[in-house]
């Protein structure tokens, strides 16, 4: 392979995503293999890491969703607990980042800024925490503390939260010395000593996921990359330029934080074969009975009368907030269900047809050489800094990928052939935070 010298063309990041947590995941598929089994995750990870991947991230469900006061089985939430399942990733990879998803609304900052500087320490400075919140009652029933946070009040808690982890980190001096810390603030009132030195990469990566208003401030805020979804290249650039604005009030410049939406890959041998594959996988994601369920999760009403081969419900969504517990979709519903009914009307859809092509994930599809440049389009024209992929298929979902796109995007110059660091922020090209001494 010839690899043409660097060049002034910005160079794309790669992320992996353990599929499950939600409906991508196709598994049925009989290559499709357990979400619990440790060699699910190594086979994952391991690939990303021969493709060179920034970082492998895990997401996590802190309660078995619920529909119709059953627990269903159409998508997965929950799996082993993230920073267990890193930590012994860290064993059996070498410069790979390992992302955990860790909810900031029932932890605490102590423990988890333990828990995470220890990763940073046995991965050798290779650690990332992906900041969630939460303002579902039903998921605060699982802890002593009960209940939730006011929407209003999510992101301050979180923002302290990070505020917070990032106190303890830098309670130790990068020559090893220990200081006592103290912190007084609205959500947390903490004193005392830290028990882990400076881990290698000084703070752990911080990420956050959200498109929400909110979610852009707080990132801007506080965040080293953003795990985002965009549908299309100018709506990409639009919440690019959007997030990378609101740095400089901050003290920020536009490289102290990466954009990384969530997205799919279909290749195929020509563009026939691939969109022929994607269609093959989207029908496998939504089934008849997922049509339904994501139809129900709009309308707020039981539909199961309904033939997901048949036309929409002619009334309008009637909220109940107790039909779908443990998932929450926000947004004017009303409104979407009329989106989706113009689309049915106007393509002759049924519903089953319409959720498909409606609620897919931004994905590129074609050949390896037309998924390389339109991945080098997005962030050659500032609509991404590069993408976390979501395979549907566990654990094997990236192998195509690593051993057809990576070797393209490497022969145009817009992506590494080897690890230049052994942290994460130097594969992510992030400044090591500023000890104080």
């Amino acid at each position: 392979m010839t690899v043409r010298p660097r060049d002034s063309r910005k160079e794309i990041h790669l992320a992996a995503h353990f599929p499950g947590v939600n409906s991508t995941t196709v598994w049925a598929d009989p290559r499709s293999r357990s979400q619990i089994a440790f060699s699910s995750f190594e086979h994952l990870a391991r690939t990303a890491e021969r493709g060179l991947f920034d970082f492998f991230f895990l997401a996590e469900g802190l309660r078995l969703r619920e529909h119709k006061g059953r627990i269903h089985d159409l998508d997965v939430v929950g799996r082993p607990e993230s920073l267990t399942v890193l930590g012994a990733l860290a064993a059996v990879t070498e410069r790979i980042g390992l992302a955990a998803t860790v909810n900031a609304t029932f932890n605490e900052p102590y423990e988890l800024a333990r828990r995470l500087a220890t990763l940073d320490h046995l991965s050798g400075g290779r650690a990332a925490w992906n900041v969630v919140t939460s303002s579902d009652a039903f998921t605060g029933e699982n802890f002593r503390r009960g209940g939730y946070l006011d929407r209003a009040d999510l992101y301050q808690r979180a923002a302290e939260f990070v505020s917070v982890a990032r106190e303890l980190w830098d309670s130790w001096t990068p020559d090893g010395l220990s200081r006592p810390f103290a912190h007084r603030g609205q959500h947390f009132d903490i004193a005392g000593e830290f028990t882990v030195p400076r881990s290698p990469q000084g703070h752990p990566v911080v990420i956050q996921a959200g498109d929400s208003g909110e979610g852009r401030e707080f990132a801007a805020q506080a965040a080293d990359v953003i795990f985002t979804r965009h549908g299309t290249l100018e709506d990409g650039r639009v919440f690019y330029a959007d997030v990378k604005g609101r740095l400089a009030k901050y003290g920020r410049s536009a490289d102290d934080l990466k954009i990384m939406p969530g997205v799919t890959v279909v290749l195929g041998g020509t563009a026939a074969e691939a969109q022929e594959r994607a269609a093959e996988i989207r029908r496998r994601q939504v089934s008849p009975q997922n049509a339904i369920l994501a139809l129900e999760q709009i309308w707020g009403t039981d539909l199961s009368s309904y033939d997901p081969d048949g036309p929409f419900p002619d009334f309008d969504p009637v909220p109940d907030p107790s039909l779908t517990q443990g998932r929450t979709r926000r947004g004017d519903t009303v409104a979407m269900a009329e989106k989706w009914r113009t689309l049915s009307r106007q393509k002759g859809l049924s519903i089953r047809q319409t959720v498909i092509e409606a609620s897919g994930r931004q994905s590129f599809i074609g050949t390896p050489e037309a998924v390389a440049t339109e991945l080098e389009t997005f962030v050659r024209q500032d609509a991404a800094d590069g993408f976390v992929l979501v395979p549907h298929l566990t654990p094997g979902g990236l192998d195509e990928f690593v051993d057809r796109v990576v070797p393209l995007l490497q022969e145009r110059g817009v992506f590494r052939t080897e690890y230049r660091g052994a942290t994460l922020r130097s594969h992510l090209g992030l400044p090591d935070p500023a000890g104080k001494g």
